[in-house]
C-alpha cells in the first residue's frame, strides 16, 4: 500500500503497521500493541496519520492525543478516545453497555454525576476495561484500531488504565499505536508499561507487540524532500545545508523548505547561507518573533490558544483573549495562513512544539493572570471547578479564600470519579493559597483521606500534619486517627497504629468516639505479629467486651474483636460464635459496619468470618465472604479489597477441603493484588494460603516456586498472616525434607504464640507439625507436644481441631489405642466439613488396620478433595494391600 502523502525513510516502521493491521482484520482477528518513539519533529504525527490512512476502510478507529497543558485534567486521554464511539448510542443504550460498571466508570468519562462511595482508581480501570471490551465486541464487524498520539503528556489516570489495559490486547480484536517522546515520559517518570516494552517482544514473532524508536532523515532522504517542494532544480549543497540545519528532523526540514518558498528563496548553493536564520524562525524565539509580526491580536489570540492547550474553543479563547468573535475569526484566519494552528472551532497548533513555543513566550505574570481567567470563564459556563482546576493550578498563590474553596471542591469532584492523584494536586496548592488558619486542618484531613486508597505512607504524612494542626473539630479527629491507624497498618506500622490510637484516646471524653478509638486499638495492637503484652490485651478486651450485647455498632466492633481473639486463642468454640452472633444483625454485618463502610473499615466483617471459617462454621463464612465480593464489585473496589475477599473465599475452599477450588480463588487474589502493587498484606495472605493448598494437593515443587516469587519466609511482616506464615513455611520445609529447618522454624513459632496464648491449631498448627518432625528423634518430646495440643483442641471443641489432634496423637501411641485415636478421629473429622482432613484421617486409618475398604474411600474422598498426592498414596498402600493378601 503506497503511502497517502510522501514519508520519507519510513518503510519499515509502515510495514510493520501493515503487519500489525494484517494480523488484526485476518481470520483469527489478533489484537496486540505497537509503540512508536522519538524525538519531537521526527514525524510520530505523520506516521500515525499514514496508518490510520492505511486502517480506514479496514477498521474502527479511535483517537487521542496528549497535550502538554493538560496533563493534569483526569482521563482527558480516555475521554477522547471513547466519549465519540458512545455519544453515537442512545442514553439507554449507553447504560446498557456499562451494565454494573455504570455507576463506577461513566462519571470518569463525564457521562453521569457521581454516586455512591468515593470509587477505588482500579475499579474505574476495570470498568472502562468493560466497557471497551463490550464496544470491541459490538464492532466484531470492523476490528478496533486505538491511536494515541503525544502519549507521553497524556493524563495519569489515562496512562495508568493504558497500563493494564494493553496487558489484555492478545484477547480483544483490538489494536492500540501509540507515540511518544521517550525523555518526556521518562522524565514524568510515568508508571505505564508500553513505555517500558521489551525490544525482544516483536521478536517474539507477534506482529503487533512492536516498539520502534523513528531516526532522523538521512541526507539523501532529505534531498529528496527538499526537492519535492521546491523543485528538482535544488542543487546538491542547499539540500545539504537543509539537512545540517534541521539536522535531518522531518518537521523542521518541511518548515524550512516552506519558509524557503514563502521568501522566493533559490534552491541554490548562494541561497544556503541563510537557511540557517530562516530554520531559526521555525521555532523559538524565532517563531515567537514571526508571531508578533502577525499584529498585536493575533498574538494575543495565539497567547489564549496555548493556555487553553487542545481542542481549543474559539469562543472561550476570544473571551480569555478579551476580544470579539469577529476580531477572534480574524485571528484564527491570520494564525492558519501562518502555519501556526489548524482547524476552525475547536482549533488545534499544527505542531506540538509550535504550542510550547508560544505557551513559554508569555510573560510569566501574563501567563498566571490568563490562567485565572480562564478558570473564571470555565466556571461561568457551567463547566465545574474540576474542568477549572488545571488552570487554578497555575494561579500565584494569593490569599484567596476563594480559590482555596474551588480547588478543595475539584478535588471533591476529582475523587468521585476515581482520581485521588487529581484531588491531591489540589489541595496540596490549597495549601499553598494558604486557606484560613481555622480551615488549614480540614484541608489537611482531607489530603490525608484523598490517598488514603493510592498511598499510605503520603496518608501518614498528611494526617498526622492535621493532627498536629490546631483547629480539628473532635469528629474529624477520631476518623483522622482511625484512618491514620489504618494507613499505618498498610504500611506494616502496626505498633505506630496502636500507638497512634493509644493516645488519642487518652485526650478523648468518654462517648461512642472514644469507643472507636478502643475498639481500633485492640484491633491493630491484636493483629501484630509480635506484641509486649498479648494475654493481657486479651484480658482488657474480655472486660470491655464480654457483657456487651451488641446495641450499636461500637458494641458490635468490640464483640468482633473479642470472637476473633477467643478464637486465635483457642477458647470454647461455641463461646467464640457466640460473640459473633452478637456482633451480627439478624446474621449479617450491621449498617456502618459492612465491607465498603468507611466509618469501621472492612477489618471488621472480614474478622467475622474468618472467625466463622475456624470455628467450624463454613457456611457461615462464605456467605459472608461472597458478600464482600459481590460488595467490593459493586463498589468498584478492585484493588486489594477484592484481592482479599478473593483470598477469604479461597480460605474457606481450603477449611473445606474443596482444594482445587481453593487454589483457584487464592491464585486469583494474587493477580488482583499484583495489579494494586508489591509486598502488600494481602500478598502476604494469599501466598501463605496458597503454598497451605498446593502442599495438601501434593504439589511441593509448585508450593516452593509461589513461596520464591513472593518471598514467603523471614522477615515476616509486622502483621499477622492468614494462617500462621511461620507455620505454614515450616510445612514447607517439611515437604521437602529439609527437617532441620523446619524444626527450627516450628520452634520458633511456637516461642512467638505460647506466651500469647494463641493455642487454635488449626490457624498455628506448628505443635502438631512439629511432634511429626521430632517423632524419629526425640519421640518422647513430640509426644508431649501432642499431648498438649490435644488439650487444647479439646478446650477449643471443634471437631476439625480435636480430630487433627487425635490424628497427631495416635502417632505415639501402642497400636491397638493408635487405632482407636484414629477412628475417632475420622468420626470427627466427618462432620467437621474438613473433607481433606477426613481424607487423611481415613487414610491412616484405612492403613492402621489394613483395610483396602477404608483406604479405597480414603483415595476417593482425596480425589474429590483435588488432593492428587494422597489419592496416589492411598492408590499405592491398596496395591501394597491387596498383594499382601
Amino acid at each position: 500500500m503506497k503511502p497517502s502523502r510522501p514519508l520519507y525513510e519510513r518503510e519499515p516502521e509502515l510495514a510493520a503497521a501493515a503487519k500489525a493491521l494484517d494480523a488484526l482484520c485476518g481470520g483469527q482477528a489478533e489484537g496486540g500493541l505497537l509503540v512508536f518513539s522519538g524525538e519531537a519533529g521526527i514525524g510520530k504525527t505523520a506516521l500515525l496519520a499514514e496508518i490510520k490512512a492505511m486502517a480506514a476502510d479496514r477498521c474502527t478507529i479511535w483517537s487521542a492525543r496528549g497535550g502538554e497543558t493538560v496533563t493534569s485534567v483526569p482521563f482527558h486521554v480516555v475521554r477522547q478516545l471513547l466519549q465519540p464511539a458512545l455519544d453515537r448510542f442512545p442514553a439507554d443504550e449507553t447504560r446498557a453497555l456499562f451494565g454494573d460498571w455504570f455507576e463506577i466508570a461513566a462519571p470518569a468519562l463525564g457521562l453521569a454525576e457521581p454516586s455512591g462511595p468515593q470509587p477505588d482508581p482500579q475499579g474505574v480501570r476495570d470498568g472502562l476495561d468493560y466497557v471497551v471490551s463490550r464496544l470491541a465486541s459490538r464492532l466484531s464487524h470492523r476490528p478496533l484500531l486505538l491511536i494515541v498520539d503525544d502519549a507521553h503528556w497524556a493524563d495519569g489516570e489515562s496512562l495508568a488504565w493504558l497500563a493494564g489495559f494493553t496487558a489484555r490486547l492478545s484477547e480483544l480484536p483490538l489494536l492500540v499505536v501509540q507515540a511518544h517522546r521517550p525523555q518526556e515520559l521518562a522524565d514524568r517518570n510515568a508508571d505505564w508499561a508500553i513505555a517500558r516494552t521489551s525490544e525482544s517482544a516483536g521478536a517474539a514473532g507477534h506482529p503487533a507487540l512492536l516498539r520502534v524508536a523513528l531516526r532522523a532523515l538521512t541526507p539523501e532522504a532529505t534531498a529528496v524532500l527538499v526537492r519535492a517542494g521546491l523543485g528538482d532544480h535544488a542543487d546538491d549543497p542547499f539540500c545539504r545545508e537543509v539537512w545540517a540545519v534541521t539536522g535531518g528532523n522531518p518537521y523542521e526540514a518541511v518548515e524550512l523548505v516552506a519558509k524557503a518558498q514563502d521568501r522566493e528563496l533559490a534552491p541554490v548553493e548562494e541561497s544556503a547561507g541563510l537557511l540557517r536564520e530562516l530554520g531559526a524562525s521555525a521555532r523559538g524565539s524565532g517563531l515567537v518573533a514571526r508571531l508578533e509580526r502577525l499584529g498585536t491580536n493575533a498574538n494575543r489570540f495565539a497567547w489564549a490558544a496555548a493556555v487553553l492547550g487542545t481542542e481549543i474553543s474559539q469562543e472561550l479563547a476570544a473571551t480569555l483573549a478579551g476580544m470579539s468573535s469577529a476580531e477572534a475569526a480574524d485571528c484564527t484566519a491570520r494564525l492558519r495562513d501562518a502555519r501556526i494552528v489548524s482547524g476552525f472551532d475547536p482549533l488545534e497548533f499544527v505542531h506540538p512544539l509550535i504550542a510550547t513555543a508560544v505557551y513559554r513566550s508569555i510573560p510569566p505574570a501574563t501567563r498566571t493572570a490568563m490562567h485565572g481567567r480562564a478558570a473564571w470563564a470555565i466556571t461561568q459556563a457551567g463547566l465545574g471547578a474540576a474542568a477549572a482546576s488545571r488552570h487554578l493550578l497555575e494561579v500565584h498563590p494569593d490569599d484567596d479564600q476563594e480559590l482555596v474553596a474551588q480547588l478543595r471542591e475539584a478535588a471533591r469532584q476529582h475523587l468521585a470519579v476515581g482520581a485521588p492523584e487529581a484531588a491531591r494536586r489540589c489541595l496540596e496548592r490549597a495549601l499553598e493559597e494558604p486557606p484560613r488558619h481555622r480551615d488549614r486542618a480540614a484541608l489537611l484531613y482531607e489530603l490525608g483521606c484523598a490517598t488514603l486508597l493510592s498511598s499510605p505512607a503520603t496518608t501518614v504524612q498528611h494526617l498526622r500534619a492535621a493532627l498536629d494542626t490546631p483547629g480539628l473539630d473532635e469528629t474529624l479527629r477520631i476518623d483522622a486517627t482511625f484512618r491514620l491507624a489504618a494507613a499505618l497498618s498498610h504500611n506494616n506500622q502496626l505498633k505506630d497504629a496502636a500507638l497512634s490510637l493509644a493516645a488519642e484516646a487518652s485526650r478523648t471524653a468518654p462517648g461512642p468516639g472514644l469507643m472507636r478509638l478502643q475498639a481500633a486499638h485492640f484491633l491493630w495492637e491484636g493483629m501484630q505479629a509480635d506484641e509486649d503484652d498479648g494475654p493481657g490485651r486479651s484480658a482488657r478486651l474480655a472486660h470491655n467486651a464480654d457483657h456487651l450485647k451488641g446495641r450499636d455498632n461500637a458494641e458490635r466492633a468490640l464483640l468482633t474483636l473479642r470472637a476473633f481473639d477467643a478464637m486465635l486463642r483457642g477458647e470454647n468454640a461455641q463461646l467464640v460464635t457466640g460473640f459473633c452472633e452478637r456482633a451480627l444483625v439478624d446474621g449479617r454485618p450491621a449498617r456502618g459496619l459492612g465491607w465498603t463502610d468507611s466509618e469501621w473499615g472492612f477489618e471488621l466483617p472480614a474478622m467475622v468470618g474468618i472467625t466463622y471459617a475456624f470455628t467450624d462454621r463454613l457456611d457461615r463464612a462464605e456467605a459472608l465472604f461472597g458478600e464482600a465480593v459481590r460488595a467490593f464489585e459493586i463498589s468498584g473496589w478492585s484493588g486489594a479489597h477484592l484481592a482479599f475477599s478473593h483470598t477469604l473465599l479461597g480460605l474457606v475452599h481450603r477449611r473445606r477441603g474443596r482444594l482445587a477450588e481453593a487454589e483457584g480463588f487464592l491464585r486469583e487474589g494474587l493477580r488482583l493484588a499484583d495489579r494494586a502493587g508489591s509486598g502488600l498484606p494481602v500478598h502476604w495472605d494469599a501466598t501463605c494460603l496458597l503454598v497451605d493448598t498446593l502442599l495438601a494437593r501434593g504439589r511441593t515443587a509448585e508450593a516452593r516456586l509461589v513461596a520464591d516469587r513472593y518471598g514467603f519466609g523471614p522477615p515476616y511482616p509486622s502483621a499477622m498472616v492468614l494462617p500462621d506464615a511461620p507455620c505454614v513455611r515450616g510445612r514447607l520445609l517439611l515437604a521437602e525434607g529439609r527437617t532441620k529447618e523446619a524444626v527450627a522454624e516450628l520452634e520458633a513459632a511456637g516461642a512467638a504464640l505460647e506466651p500469647r496464648g494463641r493455642f487454635n491449631g488449626v490457624w498455628a498448627p506448628w505443635a502438631g507439625d512439629l511432634a511429626r518432625a521430632l517423632a524419629g528423634t526425640d519421640p518422647v518430646r513430640a509426644a508431649d507436644l501432642a499431648a498438649r495440643a490435644r488439650v487444647h483442641a479439646e478446650r477449643f471443641g471443634t471437631d476439625t481441631a480435636i480430630g487433627e489432634a487425635l490424628r497427631c496423637v495416635a502417632l505415639f501411641a501402642p497400636e491397638e489405642e493408635a487405632v482407636q485415636l484414629l477412628a475417632e478421629a475420622v468420626s470427627h473429622l466427618e462432620v467437621s466439613s474438613s473433607a481433606y482432613e477426613h481424607a487423611l484421617a481415613r487414610f491412616e486409618y484405612g492403613t492402621a488396620i489394613r483395610s483396602q475398604r477404608e483406604v479405597a474411600r480414603a483415595q476417593k474422598l482425596a480425589t474429590a478433595c483435588g488432593a492428587e498426592g494422597l489419592a496416589t498414596r492411598a492408590q499405592q498402600v491398596r496395591a501394597s494391600i491387596r498383594s499382601s493378601e
